[in-house]
């Protein structure tokens, strides 16, 4: 039975962000929603969600279905409410007391403790936060669900508690993921629409399979191209050289014939498409050189909470010229906390005993809350403090999608996949020769995800990194370390970690 139906759906804003997509989404679908930052994803969610109007073209919902969309910001006006009442705040008013069990349903599926049912929205983390907006629209019963990149701030945990979920635990409710998470999607999805701004295209096959399948058709497509404009050109050629035999010899049937090449000629170059390319933005990195073989040297250090309790103990790590170690472990086992040492120790010099690091190492920090990018400044501004330029400044800004009319507003109008750009553009220009980057690819499209990573690799940039995302991790990083239960330990390669969290 189909439950939702595209046809030639178009939404034009300053530019085309999609043209005649068209969809059909029946039981079981589950269908990830791949583009590049502000290239529609969402957009298209809140016209199927019918919170905007297409352009052109039309969705036509089956009668009374209930859409469910979950999208990425927490309203307000709920974060003084608990975890619990802003989930059963959703039920019908006349049974919300008596219908509260479907929200302990709800919460246990997602394996929301006992202990932060009750707490303020505020005061959860950011992964609770997602999952409280995913369970607000769950407990309604919707006939599909919308997700806007719900595995932001999750922790591999809750990601892979979620791609379960969406497995095996909504049935046959059809389900439309946007997502920059690639081995989510594969793990989540069975069917991938790649937005674009002029032909869109679908495969009823999860993320990695049906990627090989676009570049297969686009190479088909980028031949065609090349045979079509060869053709054309040869036209042309034959058509110039009949006008010039024409003329001189006066015959209007070989003028007429070089006409009729030239037609067809124009009338294959206007058949011949455009080509798309994905643009990453300018994500690039700098690496200021330093000989030391060893940058970083930590023994018998131990890692504590806040209140002075042992969280893990590193008896020796060296960090040596280019490595880029990635700490594995679940949400609160120190991975951050040891980061922040270490930026102490190498931004600010900071006297910590356990850790040596050599004089000549110039750091670049990122973390997934975007500290290093400053909400009230404008974009022009930030950027301009390092010493660019105007024109320069603003060439930079463009390159990172930063349209001109944005340079100069605050940067916390911005998109956060315009300033997670903008704090690597920032990061690129502080030239450091070693990154500590905590969840650097939150917010950033796939595109630009494969350019960070193939910036790092290039500049065999050293680094000490956290990330969730597996496919990220396993492109980038060259030394791994598992902490669990206390102790730091290094692994041959992150699957061990990732098969662990699977298995609970």
């Amino acid at each position: 039975m189909t439950v939702l139906i595209l046809k030639d759906a178009t939404y034009v804003a300053n530019v085309p962000l999609f043209r005649n997509v068209n969809l059909t989404l029946g039981p079981g679908d589950r269908l990830g929603l791949v583009a590049a930052n502000g290239a529609g994803k969402t957009t298209l969610l809140k016209c199927i969600a019918g919170d905007l109007d297409l352009t052109a073209g039309e969705i036509t919902r089956s009668r009374g279905t209930r859409i469910g969309y979950v999208e990425q910001h927490v309203a307000s006006d709920i974060l003084g409410w608990s975890f619990y009442r802003a989930v059963q705040d959703m039920l019908p008013e006349d049974t919300r007391e008596s219908e509260s069990w479907r929200v302990d349903v709800v919460l246990d599926t997602l394996g929301a403790p006992d202990d932060i049912r009750h707490l303020p929205v505020a005061e959860l983390s950011g992964g609770w936060q997602r999952l409280m907006l995913l369970a607000r629209v769950w407990v309604t019963d919707p006939d599909v669900l919308l997700l806007d990149e719900p595995t932001n701030h999750l922790d591999l945990e809750k990601i892979l508690l979620l791609e379960d979920w969406l497995r095996t635990g909504i049935g046959d409710v059809p389900v439309v993921i946007a997502s920059h998470d690639r081995s989510f999607l594969d793990g989540a999805t069975n069917r991938t629409l790649f937005l674009r701004p002029e032909t869109s295209r679908y495969f009823s096959l999860p993320y990695s399979r049906a990627r090989t399948s676009l570049e297969g058709e686009d190479a088909a497509d980028a031949a065609q191209r090349e045979r079509d404009l060869r053709e054309a050109q040869q036209l042309r050629r034959q058509s110039a050289k009949l006008k010039n035999i024409g003329i001189n010899s006066g015959s209007d049937l070989l003028q007429k014939k070089q006409r009729q090449l030239r037609e067809r000629a124009e009338k294959i170059e206007d058949g011949v498409k455009a080509l798309h390319k994905e643009r990453p933005g300018d994500i690039r990195l700098a690496n200021r050189g330093t000989h030391a073989k060893v940058l970083v040297a930590i023994e018998d250090f131990t890692v504590c909470k806040s209140d002075g309790g042992t969280l893990f103990n590193i008896p020796k790590l060296h960090i040596f010229q280019g490595d880029r170690i990635v700490l594995l472990g679940r949400n609160g086992t120190g991975k951050s906390t040891f980061v922040g040492v270490l930026r102490q120790v190498l931004e600010d010099a900071a006297d910590v005993s356990g850790i040596r690091a050599t004089p000549s190492l110039v750091t670049g920090y990122m973390d997934q809350g975007l500290s290093n990018v400053p909400d009230k400044a404008s974009p022009f501004d930030f950027i301009a403090a390092f010493g660019q330029g105007d024109k320069r400044t603003r060439a930079l800004l463009a390159g990172a999608g930063i349209a001109a009319e944005k340079q100069g507003r605050p940067i916390a109008a911005l998109s956060f996949g315009q300033k997670a750009r903008l704090g690597l553009m920032a990061l690129r220009l502080r030239e450091p020769n070693f990154y500590l980057l905590d969840e650097p690819t939150n917010h950033i499209d796939i595109a630009g995800q494969e350019a960070l990573a193939a910036e790092i690799a290039e500049h065999q940039a050293n680094c000490v990194l956290i990330s969730h995302d597996r496919a990220f991790v396993r492109d980038v990083g060259t030394r791994f370390f598992m902490i669990e239960t206390g102790r730091f330990t290094e692994i041959d390669d992150p699957n061990r970690f990732f098969d662990g969290m699977r298995d609970g």
